[in-house]
């Protein structure tokens, strides 16, 4: 069932299926909208595609148009009540469950217009475990790209780092307040991550591990918070040195290369 401005209304009053704050529940009713977002996720006939949060079903209408295998995970009750009588007889499969709590293994590609409350632990989530994905296509509220895009500032993390060690990052396009209904307080942006096969995961989740550690005293130098860590100071010494590190440089300065540089000079 297609969601758009004609029957938004009729649906969430008739089923009783209002927006729950909670669960940041914002519905996309832009037609063309919704068909770019899952164009962008390039789907196989081999994919077997997992959706975050598919609400009303905005992208699960043009997911189920594929011939690929779906299934859309949502943690509301109503949802998943609604979402099983529209695509009963249909190529997506229906999951009630907390997303963080569903083994994403196996999955190829992710899609999901994400709650706003848990956008950063969502995307951490995938990128942690969903091990066979190739390629994620994700909306979130504009002003949060910054903590996956940046390699560098305030905004920049240990998720940023994971993800640039594992593949890249691409901004698609943005998606205005008012193509939401109820509409937020802010446009949203929808961009892709693209995984990396021959990239090392091992130690890739070895330098997040390493560079959440180190975040946690964002404001203390590298030399103090990796002397905090490796309880060595003969040996972080060491490290800046033949990694050529600024002893005085905060964690948000390191790249995520930097990183896994260190990562792989301890492990030695």
């Amino acid at each position: 069932m297609e969601i758009n401005r004609s029957n938004i209304f009729e649906i969430v009053n008739k089923a009783n299926l209002k927006p729950d704050k909670d669960y940041g529940q914002n519905f996309l009713v832009e037609p063309d909208i919704c068909k770019r977002i899952v164009d962008a996720l390039n789907i196989d006939e081999a994919d077997d595609v997992i959706e975050v949060g598919p609400g009303l079903g905005s992208l699960t209408h043009y997911l189920s148009l594929e011939k690929a295998h779906i299934s859309s995970v949502d943690i509301d009750r109503r949802m998943i009540d609604f979402l099983n009588i529209v695509y009963k007889d249909s190529n997506v499969k229906i999951i009630e469950n907390d997303i963080r709590k569903v083994d994403v293994s196996t999955y190829t590609k992710v899609i999901g217009n994400l709650p706003y409350n848990i956008t950063t632990e969502t995307i951490q989530f995938f990128l942690t475990n969903a091990t066979s994905a190739k390629r994620m296509v994700f909306m979130i509220q504009s002003e949060a790209l910054n903590r996956f895009y940046d390699v560098k500032g305030k905004e920049y993390g240990p998720v940023s780092v994971l993800l640039h060690l594992l593949g890249n990052i691409e901004k698609l396009f943005t998606v205005k307040a008012g193509s939401f209904y109820p509409a937020p307080k802010c446009s949203s942006v929808v961009f892709a991550i693209n995984i990396d096969e021959t990239k090392d995961r091992e130690s890739a989740l070895g330098a997040f591990k390493l560079a959440k550690s180190l975040f946690l005293s964002r404001r203390k130098t590298i030399q103090n918070n990796l002397v905090n860590t490796l309880k060595d100071k003969e040996l972080v010494t060491k490290v800046c040195a033949d990694l050529n590190i600024n002893p005085l440089s905060r964690p948000e300065d390191l790249s995520p290369e930097t990183y896994l540089a260190i990562y792989r000079y301890l492990q030695k």
